[in-house]
């Protein structure tokens, strides 16, 4: 006898989590989530502290065209995707974009200054947790798994 497999649809598929119901695991992720999520909040409100400053000391460095909407733009990534970070809202799609102003930062860092520890330290344990973020999902503690409970049920 075989069973065939359940079928999600494509917005179910990207908001489900499929990690362990393991309540203290889920407390722990969403800790995970929070903190990492609330941390880089700072990191985008520094940078529109002081747009000219990012742009001369980041931007030119890693070469990108447009600086000044590249700063507007990574700032307000870290600012709004942690934001729906925190809640469990489109987690997979917020990590993925946290994670991307990740790997750029480390780009930068690998540039700036090589092969040196303190400076890509922070940037790759962030890009790591992102991406274990964005493989996860939001964990049943978020907005995401009671969205595709009212999704099932409809």
């Amino acid at each position: 006898m075989t069973v065939a497999p359940s079928q999600r649809s494509l917005i179910s598929t990207i908001l489900q989590s499929d990690l362990s119901p393991n309540p203290i695991f889920q407390a722990a992720w969403l800790v995970v989530r929070v903190v990492v999520g609330s941390l880089m909040i700072h990191n985008g409100f520094s940078k529109l502290a002081d747009v000219p400053g990012f742009i001369e000391h980041v931007i030119n460095v890693i070469g990108l065209p447009f600086p000044t909407f590249f700063t507007y733009l990574a700032a307000y990534t870290e600012i709004v995707a942690s934001i729906f970070l925190i809640a469990g809202l489109l987690t997979r799609f917020s990590a993925l974009s946290l994670l991307f102003t990740m790997l750029i930062a480390v780009y930068f860092h690998l540039k700036d200054s090589g092969f040196q520890i303190p400076p890509l330290e922070t940037a790759s344990v962030y890009s790591l947790c992102y991406l274990a973020l964005a493989a996860g999902g939001g964990g049943n503690l978020s907005i995401d798994h009671f969205l595709v409970k009212i999704l099932n049920k409809q």
